[in-house]
């Protein structure tokens, strides 16, 4: 299998500590928020990078998938809530809610976009049966006049 791109970052410290990637666009300290006890200053830590990085792709896979369909998708976005979790072995463990929002369509091609992405994105795939993924659509409210 050849690979297309390889992000390559370094940690030092753990999560009080210090990434880096080799092309020097990560370069900063990441730090244990303060709901798990960490010193309460505003660096960046894994989860929020995850939920980066997995919003992102989820975004590009429903552009694709919409694509297939013939839409084009106008202002959408994807908000990754990615929360930490103790399972019952005492092990931390993640679990994934995705929200999106596809103005303009209607809601039965909005979820079969959000779905078909669900299959398509790398993130999606690579969590597969092991991390609990929610998805849900934020629907437009409705304008009465």
């Amino acid at each position: 299998m050849k690979i297309k791109y390889e992000a390559i970052v370094t940690n030092k410290g753990g999560r009080n500590g210090h990434i880096t990637s080799c092309d020097g666009v990560l370069d900063m300290d990441v730090a244990l928020p303060k709901e798990m006890n960490g010193p309460g200053v505003k660096l960046t830590n894994p989860e929020q990078l995850f939920a980066a990085g997995y919003s992102t792709c989820f975004g590009s896979a429903m552009q694709s998938a919409a694509r297939k369909k013939n839409i084009s998708l106008q202002d959408f976005s994807v908000t990754a809530h990615v929360g930490l979790f103790k399972n019952e072995k005492d092990i931390y463990n993640l679990q994934v809610k995705l929200v999106v929002k596809l103005p303009g369509l209607d809601t039965t091609t909005a979820r079969s976009i959000m779905e078909a992405a669900h299959h398509l994105c790398p993130y999606s795939l690579a969590v597969k049966n092991n991390v609990e993924v929610t998805l849900e659509l934020e629907e437009e409210p409705l304008l009465i006049k």
